[in-house]
């Protein structure tokens, strides 16, 4: 795996999702609790940044039609978004939160 530091822990919103340009790939980090999430930043039905969501219960939410995806697997939880957004792989090191952009935890390809 290969872990790129993406941003300190404290920058992400507790409510909303935050993007981070990690080269190949735009991604969406997002918390829930103490918990991090890295989603790849563009909803599967209507290719608009995630990261400019709501989050909450573990989901964010597409602020464009409303699909909400959950945060650990990247499928959505309801209409009109049908198909899952790539999930990354999130390490917490000293107040830093690092993603492997180049490892799926779901298999769907970041296109």
């Amino acid at each position: 795996m290969s872990f790129t530091r993406a941003c300190a822990l404290a920058d992400i919103p507790s409510d909303e999702g935050l993007a981070v340009d990690l080269g190949s790939v735009t991604v969406a980090l997002a918390r829930d609790g103490d918990d991090v999430y890295a989603l790849q930043d563009l909803c599967s039905h209507a290719a608009v940044a995630l990261s400019e969501g709501e989050v909450s219960g573990c989901q964010i939410e597409c602020w464009l039609h409303g699909s909400r995806f959950d945060l650990r697997t990247g499928k959505p939880t309801n209409f009109p978004a049908t198909e899952a957004v790539a999930t990354f792989p999130v390490e917490l090191r000293d107040g830093d939160v690092y993603v492997d952009v180049e490892t799926t935890l779901n298999g769907v390809n970041p296109a």
